[in-house]
């Protein structure tokens, strides 16, 4: 673990860290003209065949998918352009997104792709024939989620909300549901909180075979509608309106399809089945569908398997459980004879199983104190993974035999790794990046070996030679209650041990989150040494619920959010103040979304300890918080209300003493301005003085054009006002 020590690649110290020849400092400017932002390998993917990959490349006004092959590298030249789909459409297409059929004959564009929410895109689509050079547009206007059947013969699609197929044989459209009404019925597509909290928008999934698209349907009609002022340029502002089930209220009914392409008929699948939750599909090699279901409270999880040739009989083929709660992700993959392999907090860390495929007979692959995060694949032999083996902080990339055997790293170096597999796990794109170097992307080979350098940012290390920047020291300390937590912290480039430093801490600490990793941080990271510049020591820790230590330090949380997260931002404030270069009685902290709720607790709950705090989009009472995030750690507030109410800063804000500045976007979809409205009654209430600023129009992330920018020098100046 790490003890107060510096942990840099020293390859990279002498060009990063001052020197005599660095001469600047970053600015604010710098930081949102995104200068220290790295280049990658755009649009990057292994085409169907595994041999190759493509990228796109810009030049004369047009954009290029070019091909190179993995195993030399050697560029096969462009498939094609922009000019060339926009020539055989016979209209512009700026495609911006691309996907191959299995035979490579084809390609799917998405052009005009505009943000619905979170992850959900729409825009106009496009399959073009790389050999023919013929066109067909992909529906009616802007859809959604077009995407090839296995055999490149078909195109499923979402328009409006309901399901279409698209037959590129003779080109009819199959119109599968009809049901579709806005803020009534989806099909083939999420609502709003599944999108949010289960991480997928697209809802339906073909069959290997191309036979078959299992497809989930929403009723969301008896889900409770939020609503925000949009103000626009118009002189009458108008209102978005949209589902949004808040903690404890009704959440849409959703059932789950399958929809046979050969017979044209649709079949509800699980009708018997008492569950709240479908938050995967996927498909084993038999062409039977696996579908997830989970209980409200989501601490079980059910893995169904349904034989569509059988008339779609149902059997249970796995179940995971846990007395607090079980987190879905897609580390779920097949190996080629249909068994499966999966992580699985059972044994206290998120590991590696497998299951035959029977459903029986689970065994554990990998094991010891620490944690799987992410499952890229498997081929016959071995399963390829993402851990934090070696410390929290880091991210190195493993293989492992199936059997638990020879688990081998394919990453080396002290940072954060991951990697982008091709089609038949025989080849690897590896980026790596740490506190001193932005990403570098190499190409391998399954076994590790590095063939070749794709990118590796050198005209930004360069750049940075003009610049002071102090990387980040990584430390961990012991709280009075004998937790060890991990941190980092930076310091000014003169920094003089023999003064006394202002302190900011950032902090996040939401349930399985990090802050404290060993990376490039080319935005916060950079704003960090902007105010080490001005004079400020800035730092983070993360406190107990955070990620990659274990499932009874990440789920010590469980029904009480806030509590044991502002017990060690306090201990961690108390710990800064006792260094003797750290000023005690200048200590501000400052967080987003889950941080502003954090940095609200601690100005009020530790007014004793923090000077100031800055909260943006904070939530402030968890019960105006979505159903499957909130429930998931905190139950309902009908069986839990203390642990909504104990925590929430509402019902803590009369405590505050410090200066308290809140932020908040007045078209948070997410995080709603009605929690920062509330949390201002109740300041004012409690005549409590505190500085406001909203941001019209502007959603969860408040960004667009100057916004950024704007919201960090405000910040800025309410530091050098308050702290």
């Amino acid at each position: 673990m790490y003890r107060n020590v510096i942990r840099l690649s020293l390859a990279f110290t002498a060009v990063l860290t001052l020197s005599a020849q660095a001469q600047n400092t970053i600015t604010l400017e710098d930081v949102w003209s995104f200068k220290f932002w790295g280049s990658a390998p755009e649009a990057y993917q292994s085409m169907p065949d595994g041999e190759h990959y493509t990228m796109i490349k810009s030049g004369n006004n047009n954009r290029y998918v070019s091909q190179f092959e993995f195993s030399s590298g050697d560029s096969l030249g462009a498939l094609f352009s922009m000019n060339d789909i926009s020539e055989a459409a016979g209209e512009p297409v700026p495609f911006s997104q691309y996907s191959f059929n299995k035979d490579q004959t084809k390609v799917l564009v998405a052009a005009n792709v505009e943000s619905i929410y979170r992850h959900s895109t729409k825009g106009n689509f496009y399959v073009y024939n790389l050999e023919s050079k013929a066109i067909v547009k992909v529906g009616e206007g802007k859809i959604r989620y077009a995407t090839f059947s296995p055999d490149g013969m078909k195109v499923g699609y979402v328009q409006g909300n309901d399901l279409y197929m698209l037959n590129l044989e003779d080109q009819a459209v199959t119109q599968i549901t009809e049901d579709g009404e806005f803020n009534a019925i989806i099909n083939g597509a999420t609502d709003w909180v599944y999108e949010e909290e289960f991480a997928f928008d697209k809802a339906f999934w073909w069959s290997p075979n191309s036979q078959y698209i299992a497809f989930l349907r929403f009723d969301e009609s008896e889900v409770p509608e939020f609503s925000m002022d949009v103000y626009g340029n118009e002189l009458y502002p108008t209102q978005d309106v949209f589902k949004y089930p808040k903690a404890g209220e009704k959440n849409a009914v959703v059932t789950a399809h399958i929809y046979d392409a050969a017979a044209g008929t649709t079949t509800q699948v699980l009708e018997d089945l008492d569950y709240e939750y479908i938050p995967r599909i996927m498909w084993n090699p038999e062409d039977e569908a696996i579908i997830f279901t989970m209980n409200r409270h989501q601490n079980e999880l059910a893995l169904w398997e349904i034989d569509c040739e059988d008339d779609y009989e149902v059997e249970l083929f796995l179940t995971d459980s846990d007395e607090a709660y079980v987190e879905i992700s897609d580390n779920f993959r097949f190996t080629e004879d249909g068994d499966l392999v999966f992580t699985s907090e059972r044994d206290g860390y998120n590991h590696l199983y497998m299951v035959d495929d029977d459903g029986e007979n689970i065994q554990q692959i990998t094991d010891g104190d620490w944690d799987v995060l992410e499952l890229y694949g498997v081929d016959s032999k071995y399963a390829y993974f993402q851990a934090a083996a070696v410390h929290p902080s880091q991210r190195e990339v493993y293989r492992i035999r199936l059997n638990g055997r020879g688990m081998k790293s394919l990453s080396t170096g002290e940072g954060s790794a991951s990697a982008q597999f091709n089609t038949d796990m025989s080849y690897y794109m590896l980026s790596f990046q740490s506190v001193d170097r932005p990403a570098m992307y190499t190409m391998h080979e399954a076994d590790g070996t590095q063939m070749r350098v794709l990118e590796d940012n050198q005209a930004l290390i360069d750049r940075m030679e003009d610049y002071h920047y102090v990387p980040k020291e990584f430390f961990d300390f012991t709280t009075s209650e004998d937790i060890e937590l991990n941190g980092w912290m930076i310091k000014p480039h003169d920094f003089d041990p023999t003064k006394e430093y202002p302190l900011l801490m950032f902090v996040y600490g939401g349930p399985g989150s990090q802050q404290v990793v060993n990376n490039w941080d080319a935005l916060n990271g950079m704003y960090y040494q902007y105010l080490a510049s001005l004079g400020y020591i800035v730092a983070c820790v993360d406190n107990r619920g955070t990620g990659a230590r274990g499932s009874e330090f990440k789920k010590i949380t469980y029904q009480q959010l806030g509590h044991y997260e502002t017990i060690d931002q306090i201990e961690a404030a108390k710990y800064f103040g006792s260094l003797e270069y750290i000023d005690a009685a200048r200590i501000g902290i400052w967080g987003w979304s889950y941080g502003g709720y954090m940095s609200s607790n601690c100005l009020a709950q530790g007014a004793d300890v923090f000077k100031a705090a800055i909260a943006v989009a904070p939530v402030t009472n968890w019960r105006f918080y979505d159903t499957i995030y909130t429930e998931r750690y905190m139950r309902t507030p009908q069986e839990n209300a203390s642990g909504y109410d104990d925590n929430s800063p509402i019902n803590h804000a009369s405590k505050i003493r410090g200066s308290y500045l809140l932020v908040h976007g007045s078209a948070d979809d997410n995080v709603h301005v009605q929690n920062t409205m509330r949390m201002v009654e109740t300041l004012v209430q409690a005549n409590v003085q505190f500085d406001l600023f909203i941001y019209p129009d502007k959603n969860h992330s408040i960004f667009g054009g100057m916004t950024r920018y704007h919201l960090y020098t405000k910040m800025t100046r309410f530091l050098q006002e308050n702290l």
